[in-house]
């Protein structure tokens, strides 16, 4: 099946990805200019950011109770919450409502990603095809058409809340793309007849890759401006390019994968892909130029760009169809503990020992991976 075709399957997914991108690309590019109207340093930055994950795994936890009570609008109306959620952080400019638009952030997206993933999951194994690739392609795509605008944005000097709420209405189109006439997510609440499936250690073992791919890249993504700029000494423009590189290079990376994962083992790629983002990160933290820099991101971005999709893909598919949703939500929830508490985590690093040191902590983190790829393909034969 064709790109075009497929994105026709998946249009609603795609679409809450892409917005979803759009909305994490603004903040990472708009990050410096948040920093400085808040008047805090990095480790500051940090501990403020610490209420996002907490909002979003709340959510998450929530989700499956939200998903069936909303049916076919679930995905939506969560979609939309998203967009206007990331509108409140630029308006904020005192210390103490920071954490509180960042909640809503966080919150917003928590619900998304889980009903969103596991909309594709459903549509994976309905129709027998290979999406979250595809999928979160999108999401690197919007992500970098976000910092670059923002980046240009911020060339012109417009102000956090004028660039966060632009791209809160580009997220707010994205989000009435994903109506469908039935996109009703079945199997995210647990039956009580005692027909549901039993979930296993696959979720827990995915999830955790999944966490470390969203750690060490929502932390680069977040951190890459700061890095640029404060580090290198590169000009805003300069600093909105460096997340930018590494959500193109991650987006073509995945639009590939959609074909190399049919033919790869998938558990060989996630090890390959770990490895080569790993000294990517080694690369970047060890730059003397933007330039340096931008390679090191590119090269982080091809490694990385497979190990999310393919962890949720294998979740997909290797759990009992009854408990599909459920095992991809569980996953979902481990995973974005990693892309919430990746930019604090990396934050404190940051204020403690340097913005180096913070991409050579990715570099490690990603090889736990060679640890979890062949202890989740022992589970799947003990499974069997």
């Amino acid at each position: 099946m064709s790109i075009a075709s497929t994105l026709v399957v998946a249009r609603a997914p795609v679409a809450a990805f892409a917005a979803m991108g759009v909305l994490w690309g603004t903040f990472a590019a708009v990050l410096p200019d948040l920093k400085a109207q808040l008047g805090v340093d990095e480790a500051r930055l940090g501990l403020i950011m610490l209420p996002t994950p907490l909002a979003a795994v709340t959510a998450m936890l929530l989700s499956p109770v939200i998903g069936a009570m909303l049916g076919r609008v679930a995905l939506p109306v969560a979609a939309l919450l998203m967009a206007a959620a990331f509108a409140l952080p630029g308006q904020a400019h005192q210390v103490w409502v920071f954490p509180l638009a960042m909640m809503a952030c966080g919150g917003a997206t928590g619900l998304t990603d889980v009903l969103m993933n596991a909309r594709v999951a459903a549509l994976e194994n309905d129709r027998g095809l290979h999406l979250m690739n595809l999928c979160h392609a999108a999401y690197s795509f919007g992500y970098a058409g976000g910092a670059v605008t923002t980046g240009v944005m911020r060339g012109a000097g417009w102000s956090p809340d004028w660039v966060m709420g632009s791209c809160a209405v580009l997220a707010g189109l994205f989000a009435l793309m994903t109506v469908e006439r039935d996109g009703t997510i079945h199997g995210l609440r647990k039956p009580k007849d005692g027909t549901a499936g039993r979930l296993g250690l696959i979720p827990v073992i995915g999830g955790g890759i999944v966490l470390i791919a969203f750690l060490t890249e929502n932390a680069a993504e977040n951190w890459s401006a700061l890095h640029i700029e404060k580090t290198l000494g590169g000009r805003p423009e300069e600093g909105a390019m460096g997340p930018a590189v590494l959500a193109l290079t991650m987006g073509f990376a995945r639009l590939a994968g959609q074909g190399i994962v049919q033919r790869v083992d998938p558990f060989r790629l996630l090890m390959g892909g770990a490895v080569l983002s790993a000294c990517g990160a080694l690369v970047a933290a060890g730059a003397v130029s933007p330039a340096m820099a931008y390679a090191g991101f590119i090269v982080m971005g091809i490694g990385s760009s497979v190990i999310a999709p393919t962890a949720f893909s294998l979740v997909g598919r290797l759990a009992d169809p009854a408990s599909r949703a459920r095992a991809i939500a569980r996953a979902t929830l481990l995973g974005y503990f990693g892309y919430f508490f990746g930019p604090p985590a990396l934050g404190f690093l940051a204020g403690a020992f340097g913005l180096r040191f913070a991409f050579v902590f990715a570099a490690a983190m990603l090889l736990a991976v060679l640890v979890l790829a062949p202890l989740m393909a022992r589970q799947r034969t003990a499974e069997a």
